[in-house]
C-alpha cells in the first residue's frame, strides 16, 4: 500500500475571475463560472492494514491526460457495512466535488471498480444524483491480466497462461517467476514459484478512468450501444450504474402504484417471462427515452425485458414520417402514399423481422413470451409473428395522433395510410392508444381498446434535480453552442426567458409561439425595465427519423428576422444535441413554459414542466389537458388564440402571488401514470395476464392504470392525483 496522497494540481486564481459571472443586484442569488472544463474519474478501493483500513484512490483525467490523483484512508469495519458504505461514499463524493470547485471543472464519468460497488453499494447512484456524474462500473483486478481479444499482433509472445483463449473467455492472470522478485528466501518449500503482478489502488483507478473516457462519444454524451440482432443495450449493456437503489424508484410514486408494482414484478420473476419492446429508432423522440428508462427499471427489479430496433433507412424513414403527418392532418393534401413506398416499407419491415424469427431471435420459439409493437413504423411485423409463432401475444402501441374524423373519408390520404397500417395492426391481440378525443378509428374493436398515456422518468438526466455547479456547466455549453451557430445569447441569469421545449415539427405550434410572444411584449411595453424584459428560447433534441426538422427550423428563422424582427434580437431557437441534461437546465431555469402544439399525441414534456414547478401555458390538443389544471397548473386556450396565450403569460409574469401559487401547484400534483414506475407498471400488468396467465382481456376503452390497480387491489385513494378520466370520446 502506498502512503495517502493529496492532489498536487491548484486551480487558476486569475482564470477564476476572468470566468466569473456578474448578475443584476436583483438576482444576487445566482452566480456562476460562463465555462468549466469536462473532467473524468476512476475511483477505486481495497480493504488494507489487515482489515481495519479502507484506501480509496481517485484518479483524474482530461480525457487525453491523467491529469491529477489522490488517495486517502477510510477506517474500515465489516461488522458495520452500512456504516462503512457511507462513510465511503461521502469521502469520494466530497473529495470530488471540492476538486471541482477548486479546478474549475465538471465531472462528466466516472470509472467505478466494481470491487468497490461491493463495498459502497450506492456510490453509483449517489455520483449520478448528487454530482451528475455517470458512473460505468469496470471489473478491474487487483493484478495485471493478459489480453484475450488480441491475439494476432505479430509482436505478441505467448504468456505462461496462453493468450490464444477465444474472445470473452476470463481473462488470464499474468504471472512471474518468483526468481524475479528482489527476495525470494523467505518462500517456504512447496510454495509455487509463480506470484501474480499486483496493481496498486491508484492503477486500478487510473485504468477505470481510461475505460471510462472510451464510452464518451461526440459532444462528451454516453455512446449508444446496440448489440446482436440490434438490440438496445440499454446503459452500456448493464455497465453504467444510474441507480442501483430501488428506494429511490419508490419514492417517486405513491404507495398504491409501488405495491402494485413489487406484486407484478414478482410474479414476472417467478414465471420467468421475457418481455420484448419493437420500435423504430433508439435515440432522439419520446419513444426512445421511455424504453432506456423502461428497461433501466426493470433492470433493477430484475424483470426479463428487451427491446430492438431495426436497421434504420433514410427512405424508410421519410415515408414514415409522411404518413405521420398525414395522419394527423398536418400534411400537404397532395401528399400520398404511393405502392412504391409500401413496397419498400413493406421490403425493409420483413428484412429486419427475419433477424427476429431466426433461430435465436427474440420471436422465434423460444424467445419472448410476449411481443410490444411501440412505433407506427412497425406494424408490418405484426402478420409475420403470426405466422412464426401463432400463439405469441401481440400488443400495439398507437402513440400518434391519427384523425378519425378524416380516416373514414373515402379516398382521403388519410383513410390510404390508415388502411394500409390498419390491415397488418388488426392481427394484434390489443390496441393502446394515447387517451385523447377522436384518436381511435371506428374499426377497431372496443374490446380490444385500452388507454395509456406516454411517460417520463423523474431520475433521468432530463428531469433530476441539478446542483448549481452542474446548471451552470450546462448553461455554459448552451451558450457555447449558441456562439458556434451566431445565434443571440440567452442572457440567463442575468435576463429570464420563456421557454417551448419541442421538436421543429409542423404540429408543435412555433409560429403560434412566436406570434403570442410579440403580443405579449405589446403588453408589457412601458411596464417593465428593458433588462427586465423576458427572452424567448425555443430549442429541441432531433429523432434520427425525423427529416422535417430543418425545414421548419428555416421557417421559424425566416419569421423571427422577417415578421417579428423588432423582438429578434431576444428570441432565441436551438436544435440541442443529444443531451438530456441541457434540456433539463433550460427548463428548470425557465420562469415558465409554452405548449402551443397545434396537434398533439399525449406530450408528456408539458408534465415534465410541471414536475419542474413551472406553469405551462398549452393548447386545449390531444392528451395536453388531461395534464394541466386550467387556472391552477397553467392555462389551456383554444388553438391560434394567441392574444389569450399573450394575456396568460402578461398575468404569469408581472403576478408574482400567482406566479408562486401556480409553481407550488404544478409541483405537488403531478400522476403517476406519467413517471416511469407507473408505466411500468401497465406493461408489467399485460405481461402478467396474456403471458403468465394467458388471459386475454378486454378492456372496452378502460385506463389500463384502473385496470391494474384493481387486479392488484391497490384502488386509487381519494386525492391521490391521477389524470381526469371523465369526457373522452376516443372514437368520437
Amino acid at each position: 500500500m502506498a502512503p495517502p496522497h493529496q492532489f498536487q494540481s491548484h486551480g487558476s486564481e486569475a482564470l477564476r475571475r476572468r470566468l466569473s459571472s456578474v448578475v443584476s443586484a436583483k438576482r444576487p442569488n445566482v452566480t456562476g463560472f460562463a465555462s468549466l472544463t469536462p473532467m473524468w474519474a476512476g475511483i477505486a478501493g481495497t480493504v488494507v492494514n489487515n482489515g481495519t483500513s479502507f484506501e480509496v484512490a481517485i484518479s483524474v483525467h482530461d480525457s487525453v491526460y491523467n491529469t491529477d490523483f489522490a488517495s486517502a484512508l477510510v477506517p474500515y469495519d465489516a461488522t458495520e457495512p452500512d456504516a462503512q458504505s457511507e462513510a465511503i461514499e461521502k469521502h469520494v463524493i466530497s473529495t470530488i466535488r471540492k476538486f471541482s470547485t477548486e479546478h474549475l471543472c465538471k465531472f462528466l464519468g466516472a470509472g467505478v471498480t466494481l470491487s468497490l460497488l461491493k463495498e459502497a453499494p450506492n456510490l453509483c447512484t449517489r455520483l449520478w444524483l448528487e454530482l451528475d456524474i455517470v458512473p460505468i462500473v469496470f471489473n478491474i483486478k487487483p493484478f495485471h491480466t493478459d489480453s484475450v481479444t488480441r491475439p494476432n499482433i505479430k509482436h505478441r509472445v505467448s504468456s505462461t497462461t496462453g493468450s490464444y483463449v477465444p474472445s470473452g473467455a476470463e481473462t488470464p492472470t499474468v504471472y512471474v517467476d518468483a526468481d524475479h522478485l528482489q527476495d525470494s528466501s523467505k518462500l517456504t518449500t512447496g510454495v509455487d514459484q509463480k506470484f501474480p503482478i499486483l496493481r496498486t489502488v491508484d492503477e486500478q483507478a487510473d485504468s477505470a478512468a481510461r475505460k471510462c473516457i472510451m464510452y464518451f462519444g461526440p459532444g462528451n454524451n454516453p455512446r449508444l450501444s446496440i448489440a446482436a440482432r440490434n438490440q438496445v443495450a440499454v446503459d452500456a449493456g448493464g455497465k453504467i450504474h444510474l441507480i442501483d437503489d430501488l428506494s429511490e424508484f419508490q419514492k417517486t410514486v405513491g404507495k398504491g402504484t409501488w405495491n402494485s408494482v413489487i406484486k407484478l414484478a414478482d410474479e414476472l420473476r417467478e414465471k420467468k417471462i421475457k418481455l420484448g419492446f419493437f420500435s423504430s429508432t433508439p435515440q432522439g423522440g419520446g419513444v426512445a427515452l421511455m424504453r432506456h428508462a423502461l428497461i433501466r427499471f426493470f433492470n433493477a427489479l430484475d424483470v426479463d425485458c428487451a427491446w430492438y430496433v431495426p436497421n434504420p433507412s433514410p427512405s424508410v424513414f421519410r415515408t414514415t414520417k409522411n404518413n405521420h403527418n398525414i395522419l394527423q392532418g398536418v400534411a400537404d393534401p397532395k401528399l400520398r402514399l404511393t405502392k412504391e413506398q409500401k413496397d419498400n416499407f413493406d421490403a425493409w419491415i420483413l428484412k429486419n423481422g427475419l433477424r427476429w424469427t431466426a433461430p435465436g431471435g427474440p420471436l422465434a420459439p423460444g424467445g419472448v413470451d410476449i411481443a410490444f409493437i411501440d412505433d407506427p413504423q412497425m406494424p408490418g411485423l405484426i402478420p409475420l409473428i403470426k405466422k412464426v409463432r401463432p400463439e405469441l401475444p401481440i400488443i400495439y402501441r398507437s402513440h400518434i395522433e391519427i384523425r378519425s374524423d378524416l380516416v373514414h373519408i373515402q379516398g382521403s390520404p388519410q383513410e390510404e395510410v390508415w388502411q394500409y397500417l390498419w390491415n397488418n395492426i388488426r392481427h394484434a391481440d390489443l390496441f393502446i392508444s394515447h387517451p385523447v378525443n377522436k384518436f381511435v378509428p371506428s374499426d377497431v374493436p372496443i374490446d380490444k381498446l385500452t388507454l395509456l398515456g406516454a411517460a417520463t422518468d423523474w431520475l433521468d438526466g432530463l428531469n433530476k434535480e441539478l446542483a448549481a455547479w452542474d446548471t451552470q456547466y450546462y448553461m455554459g455549453e448552451f451558450r457555447n453552442l449558441c456562439t458556434k451557430e451566431k445565434m443571440h445569447e440567452l442572457g440567463w441569469p442575468a435576463r429570464e426567458y420563456i421557454v417551448q421545449i419541442a421538436r421543429f415539427d409542423p404540429s408543435k405550434g412555433i409560429p403560434n409561439v412566436l406570434d403570442s410572444y410579440a403580443k405579449f411584449r405589446v403588453l408589457l411595453k412601458g411596464k417593465v425595465s428593458p433588462e427586465e424584459i423576458p427572452q424567448l428560447l425555443i430549442c429541441g433534441h432531433g429523432a434520427v427519423d425525423d427529416p422535417d426538422a430543418s425545414i421548419i427550423y428555416d421557417q421559424v428563422a425566416h419569421l423571427v428576422n422577417e415578421t417579428y424582427k423588432e423582438y429578434a434580437k431576444d428570441i432565441v431557437y436551438m436544435r440541442c444535441p443529444p443531451s438530456d441534461q441541457l434540456l433539463n437546465v433550460l427548463m428548470a431555469n425557465a420562469k415558465f413554459a409554452l405548449q402551443l402544439s397545434t396537434r398533439e399525441g399525449f406530450e408528456v414534456k408539458v408534465s415534465e414542466a410541471l414536475h419542474a414547478g413551472k406553469p405551462v401555458i398549452a393548447s386545449r390538443t390531444g392528451g395536453i389537458p388531461l395534464q394541466i389544471e386550467h387556472g391552477k397548473s397553467g392555462y389551456l386556450c383554444d388553438v391560434g388564440d394567441n392574444d389569450a396565450v399573450a394575456k396568460h403569460m402578461y398575468d404569469l409574469y408581472t403576478d408574482d402571488d400567482l406566479y408562486d401559487d401556480m409553481c407550488e401547484y404544478a409541483k405537488t400534483h403531478v400522476s403517476d401514470e406519467v413517471g416511469t414506475v407507473g408505466n411500468a407498471a401497465a406493461w408489467m400488468y399485460l405481461a402478467v395476464m396474456y403471458a403468465s396467465r394467458g388471459v386475454k382481456i378486454q378492456p372496452k376503452g378502460a385506463w389500463l392504470n384502473d385496470l391494474l390497480r384493481t387486479e392488484c387491489g391497490e384502488p386509487y385513494q381519494p386525492g391521490e392525483p391521477r389524470l381526469p378520466r371523465g369526457g373522452l370520446n376516443v372514437q368520437a
